[in-house]
């Protein structure tokens, strides 16, 4: 057991406890699900244990053992129905939950299409045109990075605008890896933009916001990192505070939707984001 302290700021006695993870495909699936749902139990902290491409019952024993020597929770994405029975019936005997997590969405997608799934390993992660779309959106964002190769934005879906230090990298990232070309350019106090990046119609742009005592914060941490001196310009307050009420009109000038990322992580961010893009597309 061990006191931590939640985002209200209040004390908090926290167990830790194990979680394992066994797939016979990567594992992104269940980390997401096991993470999404170990956040909804402030009090828990979890010890998360990868078991990823389990795919010969060499693999599963060793999983097996794992499990034995850290009981905890088991969630599992297992095709192979061998497999699957020696886990569930192993972690029965041991006296373990163990929850197959795609069962009830696999169950209600049969029922709903009358037709038997696959049972294809690692089906979601064919290299198909969707996959190569996404490694092609990738390229794009670390090409169109911080404000490189802006004359190439003309191709983007997205472009974000924004100060230093309100997520554009990591946001162009993630709607890359959803499969759009999403560049970025930083607003820097005394430069303009380039005057072709107002007059695009294809991308959606859209600006990034946070509240000035967030953004402080980051590059206070960010210079300590680097071993500057945090006491510049780049993180006085009332300046940074100049700054985003800069970058707020310029935003509304010319109608560009604007997404403030001081309380959303990257994943709420891009989801906002992803819903502004279908909005207009589907105007």
């Amino acid at each position: 057991m061990t006191i931590t302290t939640n985002a209200g700021g209040h004390r908090i006695r926290s167990i830790y406890f194990h979680i394992h993870l066994v797939s016979d495909s990567t594992g992104e699936t269940l980390v997401g699900i096991s993470r999404a749902s170990c956040a909804q139990y402030q009090h828990g902290l979890a010890v998360e244990h990868l078991h990823a491409l389990v795919r010969s019952e060499q693999q599963l024993e060793k999983a097996l053992i794992s499990i034995r020597g850290f009981p905890g929770v088991v969630f599992y994405t297992l095709v192979n129905q061998k497999r699957r029975r020696r886990l569930e019936q192993k972690c029965a005997e041991l006296n373990i939950p163990a929850v197959s997590v795609l069962d009830p969405s696999l169950a209600t997608l049969g029922r709903y299409l009358g037709a038997p799934m696959s049972s294809e390993v690692g089906a979601q992660r064919t290299m198909d045109a969707e996959y190569f779309s996404r490694m092609g959106a990738l390229d794009f964002a670390m090409t169109h990075d911080d404000g490189q190769n802006i004359d190439g934005l003309v191709e983007a879906d997205i472009i974000l605008l924004g100060v230093s230090r309100t997520s554009k990298t990591p946001t162009c990232i993630y709607l890359a890896n959803r499969g759009f070309k999403t560049g970025n350019i930083p607003l820097v106090p005394g430069t303009n933009l380039p005057d072709h990046i107002m007059c695009l119609s294809k991308p959606l742009i859209v600006g990034l916001v946070s509240s000035p005592d967030r953004i402080v914060q980051i590059r206070r941490n960010r210079l300590t990192s680097l071993g500057d001196k945090p006491d510049t310009d780049y993180v006085d307050k009332q300046k940074v505070r100049s700054e985003m009420m800069q970058a707020k009109r310029l935003f509304a000038k010319h109608k560009w939707p604007i997404v403030d990322v001081t309380r959303r992580s990257i994943e709420e961010t891009s989801a906002r984001i992803i819903n502004l893009f279908q909005d207009r597309s589907s105007q």
